[in-house]
């Protein structure tokens, strides 16, 4: 109970740490809500008085307050922009970002693990060969134009899809998901590549400890000790590298988002950052940070799960 307790409140003061850095980023940098509100031809006396009734000429302390309080109510004020509540905003896009960012999560899992088992019994054979090249390409290729090549391909060359155009969730599940897998393979083939030549020489590790070899004297099959030993073994330092990646894929789905075209997060954060619009910004920014700290703390809980050992240190 104690370690969970400790991770807790470590989750909860990393949060309030991006708040404060979200917070007083947006301090520093010249112009505020108001300039953008009224544009760069409202005079003086007009952005004095919107300034003062949006309580920008409060103490910055003041103003770090009330922004930390909106944070934890889940009310971010209205977008300048937009002229709506930044929480309905959210509330639209969350839910795009978050379905690319599962099935992107979904892609890694099921395509590394069996291409990394592969590589590490087939080593240094042609099959192993192949991936490790494929791998070794497509981690050299970034996600923004990974997703314009299977744009062109799937969207253009095959008419798999049409590019730019997206399918709501609440109109077709079905369709909606058909449109989603092609960004989501444009965010995960590069950690799909990372994770298998990851877990390849995880694995090929473990299969040259002493454990391995008593198995195997023992008259254990391969398929045995790999499963049973060296599969359980090599996950853990993988875990860890499977929530970076994942962590990753999040932030990447931001370009990708403008590729596709798709009205996520990503896309409202970028039209935010370009307007100035404060609320919007710190929303999107508090609520991914938010979501890549949970997946953290999810990693740290499955990590004492595989191995008890981090838990009793």
């Amino acid at each position: 109970m104690k370690f969970y307790i400790k991770k807790l409140i470590t989750l909860i003061i990393t949060l309030v740490f991006v708040s404060f850095i979200t917070f007083f980023a947006f301090q520093v940098i010249p112009g505020d809500s108001a300039i953008a509100k009224l544009g760069m031809d409202a005079t003086e006396e007009q952005l004095q008085e919107l300034r003062e009734s949006m309580g920008l000429n409060d103490p910055m302390f003041v103003r770090y307050g009330r922004f930390l309080k909106s944070t934890v109510t889940g009310d971010f004020g209205t977008s300048t922009q937009y002229n709506v509540s930044v929480a309905s905003l959210v509330a639209d896009r969350l839910p795009v970002t978050a379905w690319l960012a599962v099935l992107s999560v979904l892609f890694m899992v099921v395509i590394s693990l069996p291409l990394g088992l592969i590589c590490a019994r087939k080593e240094d054979g042609f099959i192993d060969r192949f991936i490790t090249f494929l791998s070794q390409t497509f981690m050299a290729v970034p996600p923004f134009f990974l997703g314009i090549l299977i744009s062109l391909l799937f969207g253009i060359i095959l008419k798999w899809f049409v590019p730019g155009r997206f399918v709501p969730v609440s109109q077709n599940f079905g369709a909606f998901i058909s449109y989603m897998v092609f960004p989501a393979l444009a965010v995960s083939i590069p950690k799909v590549a990372m994770l298998t030549k990851f877990l390849k020489t995880s694995l090929l590790r473990e299969l040259s400890y002493d454990y391995v070899r008593t198995a195997r004297s023992k008259g254990l099959k391969k398929k045995q000790i790999m499963t049973k030993h060296v599969l359980k073994n090599a996950l853990i330092p993988v875990i860890t590298f499977f929530g970076m990646l994942t962590a990753d894929a999040l932030a990447g789905s931001i370009v990708v988002e403008q590729v596709f075209n798709l009205p996520g997060m990503g896309r409202m954060l970028v039209s935010a950052i370009a307007n100035r619009d404060f609320s919007v910004v710190s929303a999107a920014v508090l609520y991914i940070a938010g979501i890549v700290i949970i997946i953290n703390f999810i990693v740290d809980m499955t990590y004492q799960k595989v191995d008890p050992r981090v838990r009793i240190s």
